[in-house]
């Protein structure tokens, strides 16, 4: 299948729209300078793992911490805190990205229609992406690759609300939780709690929690792909 990038700004962020040949799936995803570098490898592993097209958006966060994080919190590591910015970068996929794309501008494959349309990412995308499933019924399926759970405060707030999705990807590296950060250690814990939840909540039908090989830094590519890919074929 051959593989058609477009590069441009939606809402004043950099965007990176990949056309796998869906006219109704769309995969949304928040990205940083690194996840941009492997974003080619993403989508070529996405595209072997399932048998269907799509239509890949990342968008590029101008301030992770701030921009991804549900509410204020301190420092967990070095002198950044979270800003709890994460409502406007949601209003922003919601209210700009998601409608400029499905007005089949550019040549862009995705339907006028509203597509199936799921959210993902890795780290604290991955974790924003949760977050977002929490917020609104729009998306289909979230795919949480090594998502923050350790963020403070989440495992509260997952346990008195209830996620608006049926389709939830949950992945963790097998060495993450032997960090050296005692927040950070937290996240073993946390995201079986919150598989845990997510299972016993009959509004999610259906959830995974994945284990991969190594530590958080490992292959995020790889693993983001596979989640991406398990919602593709289910």
């Amino acid at each position: 299948m051959k593989e058609e990038l477009l590069s441009k700004q939606i809402g004043g962020k950099n965007c990176y729209i990949y056309d796998r040949g869906a006219s109704d799936v769309l995969l949304i995803q928040p990205v940083d300078d690194h996840d941009i570098e492997v974003l080619d490898s993403e989508v070529a592993e996405i595209s072997r793992l399932v048998g269907i097209g799509f239509t890949l958006a990342a968008f590029k966060v101008d301030d992770w911490n701030a921009d991804l994080s549900p509410w204020e919190a301190p420092p967990v590591f070095g002198s950044e805190g979270f800003a709890g910015g994460a409502e406007e970068t949601l209003k922003y996929v919601t209210e700009q990205l998601i409608p400029e794309l499905t007005g089949g501008k550019d040549g862009l494959t995705v339907s006028k229609s509203v597509p199936r349309i799921f959210i993902g990412g890795y780290s604290l995308a991955g974790f924003f992406a949760l977050w977002a499933a929490y917020q609104t019924d729009l998306f289909k399926g979230v795919a949480a690759a090594s998502p923050s759970v350790w963020f403070p405060g989440w495992i509260e707030y997952a346990e008195s609300n209830v996620i608006k999705t049926d389709k939830v990807y949950l992945s963790l590296g097998d060495k993450e939780e032997k960090a050296r950060n005692p927040v950070m250690r937290t996240v073993g814990d946390n995201i079986r709690k919150l598989y845990e939840l997510l299972i016993a909540d009959p509004a999610c039908g259906k959830c995974i929690l994945e284990t991969n090989r190594g530590n958080h830094f490992k292959e995020p590519d790889i693993r983001t792909a596979k989640g991406f890919a398990w919602l593709l074929n289910d």
